[in-house]
């Protein structure tokens, strides 16, 4: 299911981004697709690293492989940080 997002600027930041993009828009949904293909691209690296250390076949487009992948979110490991980061702040008093 495909996700929209809405990116609000301040007068200024949209002054500023004009100053360096013809279209705001196409330059906002530029940097998003790009930043999700090297997402994506690294995680098919990591999958595939992972069926050639196993054995297994490699089956699927890129978008099926990255859909397949068990990941850790950025927002997961944040939390695994802190909590590593507590623990080892805990260990050290």
């Amino acid at each position: 299911m495909a996700k929209t997002y809405t990116v609000t600027l301040s007068d200024a930041e949209d002054k500023a981004l004009q100053s360096v993009a013809v279209s705001a828009q196409e330059w906002i949904d530029n940097v998003v697709h790009e930043r999700c293909r090297i997402a994506m691209q690294n995680i098919v690296a990591q999958e595939v690293e992972k069926s050639l250390d196993s054995g297994k076949a490699i089956e699927g487009t890129r978008e099926e492989i990255v859909m397949a992948a068990q990941i850790e979110t950025a927002a997961e490991r944040q939390a695994r940080f802190l909590v590593e980061q507590q623990a080892n702040m805990g260990a050290q008093a």
